[in-house]
């Protein structure tokens, strides 16, 4: 957690590091430690009335609501906290045409949006990961330049847009892509302390908090100002932090030894170690600075596809920062005197025990607060129990996590997955399925031992699989699709709120009317229900899910390496077309949901490397298996079209009359009218073209095993059948 406010808080001191992305684990407090943030933030003063929040000092020359008189009456507020839902429309982020004005009063007018309403304090995303990319690219391209830019429906308006961002995520749902990732400044882990007394503290403050919200408040009024005054403070020093050759040589051999891709990596480091070296109350950067800079610029910055998990070796890090040094010899290194500045993470905490206050009741004995100073930057040993590595020192592991015992699986042969998340031989699967590594040991970037995740061979692609007809899904790069973004191909009534305005179409609604409505001459004469709106055909994403065979005739000749292989080619296809994805298996006497429709390419992954294979073939049992998933997904998330890719041999050896439940099975799947594809896995000489016998039973197209991907495929589309 110590890592999560320092980002916050240096974001805070100098909101041009390009904001903070928090991933973790569900229930660790990151949208409440986002939403904190703002009381902390300098109050705000804009000119009365301006509706894009200009600086009366500085006010904005293109403001659409200027030009703004020198003596224009000014007004203080406290710093916005604009929250975006996941859910919001362009226009509402950018801002649109105002068309009750356009409408009523025959004028154009600009209607502002969220990120105009964000100006000058802080946008926060949460679920970030699950917001559609345009939406993301324009967040970021506002928070990089300070000013959004629209142009729309005949209108063409710029304003400033400079706010603090901030975006959470859980990587469990899904990840972003490494491009979006490379956007965001920093980006900190942060995962709930396996440390008991920690959790009791935690469990104590909120339940004081919810008996005495506002008694709980006061409380802690006195250090929500020592820190407010520390943010203000950092940032009259800022534009006074010098950052002297050394230090720009340390960061440029360290982003070089990362192998990092542009020069943002550079430009963001230099600009979090001015921040840093601002908190802590000095005048120039020191290498304490980039280290702590580099710990948060650059772990999400080493990602380079699905299969990567974000980390830093810090070993590497400091090897970097040494040969900077070694090259230079004659110029200082700036760590001069220890300057202690204020704390990392604020003043110290505590209360009596029991009551949540400021003054005890931590499992440090009521002084639980960070040692700040460079030694300690980022590295702070607060009350949540964290370790002068940023990791938990909980008496189980290296990072706190309860260790177990490797198990060898249930009765049935499948691994065992205890209800707390962590896999029967010791492995945490939420931590494999996208928080990073779960101990040093385990982190593939510090020498340790690969994580339990497959990967699959390098330059494989899959070919592209495309659901039949057009949907109405959610935007994707996948099939055919009637979404907010694409070309136009139509327009029609809105059945609610107006979408894109189809301005022709409106205008031809409305030209047989105008005689009884009285007009002679002048702007037309519009009524509601003239208006039309826009019908684009776009891409989306669609639900692929993936029934595998992994009985024992699968295990033959090696042929689950290559299924392996293929799965792993269609999910990195299915990670970069935005699809959601869901893993079944079936062998032995029965089927198993490996994985949950998710979003998380990653867990996929680490779920096929768990699969062992065996047993009989329980078709049947699979094929039930997915008509009952695709039913429970069609509730969930009825407008997501589903794909199901069934990669077997077409065996069926388990249980009695296996061919003919099989049979009964497949009809009850095609009933789904779900469309299919029999990925056909048999081999040898001999050959019994049961997988063809299949693909008739489902109505569905066959396809060898060996065609469903290639090293040099490129839009090799393979049509399913209707």
């Amino acid at each position: 957690m110590a890592d999560m406010r320092l980002a916050l808080l240096l974001n805070a001191v100098s909101p041009a590091i390009g904001g903070v992305l928090v991933r973790g684990e569900k229930g660790t407090a990151k949208s409440t430690a986002v939403r904190a943030l703002a009381a902390l933030l300098p109050p705000v003063r804009r000119v009365a009335g301006c509706r894009f929040g200009c600086d009366p000092a500085e006010p904005d020359p293109a403001c659409p609501d200027g030009p703004h008189p020198a003596d224009a009456t000014a007004e203080t507020r406290s710093a916005r906290l604009v929250e975006l839902p996941v859910g919001a429309a362009e226009d509402r982020v950018v801002g649109s045409l105002d068309l009750e004005k356009a409408l009523g009063e025959g004028v154009r007018a600009f209607e502002p949006g969220l990120l105009a309403a964000a100006h000058r304090g802080v946008l926060y995303v949460d679920e970030v990961n699950l917001l559609h990319d345009h939406l993301v690219d324009l967040l970021l391209d506002a928070a990089a330049m300070g000013r959004s830019h629209v142009e729309r429906e005949g209108v063409s308006v710029s304003h400033a847009a400079r706010f603090l961002l901030v975006g959470t995520m859980n990587p469990e749902e899904g990840e972003l892509r490494p491009q979006l990732l490379d956007r965001f400044g920093l980006t900190v882990e942060v995962g709930a302390s396996r440390d008991p007394e920690v959790r009791v503290e935690v469990v104590r403050r909120r339940l004081a908090a919810d008996a005495d919200p506002a008694g709980f408040a006061a409380r802690w009024a006195d250090a929500d100002a020592e820190i407010a005054a520390q943010v203000a403070a950092a940032r009259r020093r800022l534009p006074g932090v010098r950052l002297p050759d050394a230090a720009l040589r340390q960061i440029a051999e360290v982003c070089a030894a990362f192998d990092v891709d542009g020069m943002r990596a550079d430009i963001v480091t230099a600009r979090a170690a001015l921040a840093h070296a601002a908190w802590h109350g000095r005048d120039r950067v020191t290498v304490d600075d980039v280290r702590v800079a580099a710990r948060l610029a650059l772990p999400h910055r080493r990602r380079r596809d699905p299969f990567d998990t974000p980390g830093l070796d810090e070993k590497r890090l400091d090897e970097a920062l040494q040969r900077a040094q070694d090259a230079h010899p004659d110029e200082p290194d700036d760590d001069g005197p220890d300057d202690r500045g204020p704390d990392d993470t604020g003043p110290r905490g505590g209360g009596p025990a029991g009551d949540g206050g400021p003054n005890g009741g931590g499992p440090q004995g009521g002084d639980g607060g960070d040692q700040g100073g460079p030694e300690s930057a980022g590295h702070s040993a607060a009350w949540d129990g964290s370790g002068p590595d940023g990791r938990s020192d909980g008496p189980d592991g290296a990072d706190g996590r309860p260790q177990h015992q490797t198990g060898d699986g249930g009765d049935d042969g499948w691994p065992q997955r205890p209800a707390d998340g962590r896999r029967a031989d010791g492995q945490d699967a939420r931590t494999r399925a996208g928080r990073g590594p779960a101990t040093a040991d385990d982190d593939p970037t510090r020498g340790g031992e690969s994580p339990s995740v497959a990967v699959p061979r390098g330059g494989l692609k899959a070919r592209v699989l495309t659901a039949p007809g057009v949907g109405d899904g959610v935007p994707g790069r996948r099939s055919r699709a009637r979404t907010g973004r694409g070309r136009t191909t139509g327009a029609r009534v809105p059945a609610g709120r107006v979408g894109a305005l189809h301005l022709p179409a409106t205008i031809r609604a409305a030209a047989p009317h105008q005689a009884v409505r009285g007009r002679r001459s002048g702007p037309l004469r519009l009524r509601p229900d003239d208006v039309r709106e826009a019908v684009r055909e776009g891409r989306e994403g669609n639900l692929v899910l993936f029934v595998v065979d992994a009985s024992g005739s699968m295990g033959a000749r090696q042929r689950m390496t290559a299924v392996k292989d293929a799965v792993l080619a269609l999910l990195t296809d299915a990670y970069q077309r935005r699809d959601k994805v869901a893993v079944i298996a079936f062998r032995g006497a029965g089927a198993r949901t490996l994985l949950p429709a998710t979003s998380s390419v990653l867990a996929a992954s680490t779920r096929l490397a768990e699969l062992p294979t065996g047993g009989r073939t329980p078709l049947a049992e699979g094929l039930l298996a997915a008509a009952d998933l695709l039913r429970l997904e069609r509730l969930r998330d009825p407008k997501r079209r589903p794909l199901v890719l069934i990669v077997t041999d077409g065996r069926a050896t388990a249980g009695t009359r296996p061919l003919d439940r099989a049979a009964a099975a497949a009809k009850v799947l095609a009933a789904t009218a779900a469309p299919c594809v029999v990925v056909d896995c048999e081999s040898g000489p001999v050959r019994l073209h049961l997988a063809t016998r299949l693909a008739t039973q489902l109505n569905a197209p066959r396809t060898p095993l060996e065609a469903l991907t290639h090293p040099h495929a490129r839009d090799l589309a393979l049509p399913v059948a209707a």
